[in-house]
């Protein structure tokens, strides 16, 4: 007979001990979950809404000529992101508690229902993080659609809330639009009393130059002075012509000759010292030779033009402001109205109770397999 090398299983101290903790740590608490569940929590009613920012534009004649509208800025900065924050903001509950008794809703059913109520004696910011529990938010940035659920005691204050919910955020849409608006014309307008004033200090500072200078065209007196030289050097041509003429038909020792030189050579220094006094001479009161003078003048004169095509610029960048002002709105699109619901979807009592068994089954495992790992080591 061969003895078994086993002894038969039976039922231990710790095997005891193991199905009493499973008692204590998950069936009695999931008992009492389900107990507070199905006779303690109050129903509550969901109200859906949808919604999303829409920008309205349609094309205009700056686009047309070649896209001033870049002078205003415009960029494709996201709304729905900050209508999405608005929504879980302060403000948006503290304007709710002013439509309606928020706090008070709530916190009706608080002592025999305190899981998914509030106390009477919220703060604020309690508000503000029970409204978090109570208000659902979706918001999906590729299309920018944002869904709102918001749960209530009964379907008509859910539905109440979701519609200031939409009121609301449509307010603050068109509040960041007429912001926009002025923005737009503010800097838009600014930019063109700078330009303004550039252009009038440019055209101040030419008329001082040529109060100054009593030049009142620098180029002109140039070609003035140049119409001399090239006189004089047209008699010097005419002059050199009849020299040669007269050698062809009169000895060298003939008076004529060395009065045609005599002239010639006059004409010749003449031209010399206008030449030296162009680039020398002082040509006005102050003085200052033509090389200074014309570089002063081409300067105030390109300040000048640069001063003028800016002043352009700013007057097309405000046409532009003023016409993306009226054309451009931004308004809230509600594709799905405040829904009202004619039954209670929540709290999840079923969903609540597996969750529950589940996550205290797997938390008793872990204590369990810890507990043995720890005796298998001692």
């Amino acid at each position: 007979e061969v003895r078994p090398l086993v002894a038969p299983a039976r039922l231990r101290r710790r095997h005891h001990g193991l199905f009493l903790s499973f008692m204590l740590l998950v069936l009695v608490p999931t008992a009492l979950a389900t107990l507070y569940l199905y006779l303690l929590a109050r129903d509550q009613y969901a109200s859906t809404t949808g919604f999303t920012v829409r920008s309205e534009e349609s094309a205009s004649a700056s686009d047309l000529m070649g896209g001033l509208s870049a002078f205003v800025g415009g960029g494709a900065s996201s709304n729905t992101d900050v209508l999405f924050a608005f929504i879980h903001s302060q403000q948006l509950v503290e304007r709710v508690q002013a439509e309606i008794d928020f706090r008070g809703h709530y916190s009706t059913h608080w002592e025999t229902d305190p899981v998914f109520s509030i106390w009477p004696s919220a703060t604020i910011e309690d508000l503000v993080w029970f409204w978090n529990r109570v208000v659902t938010v979706s918001y999906d940035k590729n299309s920018g659609l944002m869904d709102v659920q918001v749960r209530a005691g009964d379907a008509e204050t859910a539905r109440r809330i979701a519609r200031i919910v939409v009121a609301e955020s449509e307010a603050m849409i068109n509040a960041l639009n007429e912001q926009a608006r002025r923005d737009s014309m503010a800097n838009a307008e600014r930019d063109l009393e700078e330009a303004l004033a550039r252009l009038r200090s440019a055209r101040e500072d030419l008329a001082s130059f040529r109060a100054r200078t009593q030049i009142v065209d620098p180029q002109a007196d140039i070609e003035g002075r140049m119409g001399v030289i090239n006189g004089l050097q047209q008699q010097l041509a005419q002059a050199l012509v009849d020299y040669d003429l007269l050698l062809q038909t009169t000895a060298d020792s003939d008076p004529r000759v060395r009065q045609a030189e005599r002239r010639i050579e006059v004409i010749r220094d003449r031209i010399g010292e206008e030449r030296r006094n162009f680039a020398t001479q002082d040509v006005t009161v102050f003085d200052t030779d033509y090389p200074r003078l014309i570089a002063q003048f081409e300067s105030l004169m390109v300040n000048q033009e640069f001063a003028e095509r800016t002043y352009t610029a700013a007057l097309a960048a405000l046409d532009a402001a003023r016409s993306n002002a009226q054309r451009k709105s931004l308004y809230l699109a509600t594709y799905v109205r405040p829904t009202l619901a004619e039954q209670a979807e929540y709290p999840r009592r079923l969903q609540f109770v597996l969750l529950t068994l589940l996550f205290l089954t797997l938390a008793w495992s872990a204590l369990a397999l810890i507990y043995y790992s720890l005796r298998d080591r001692g």
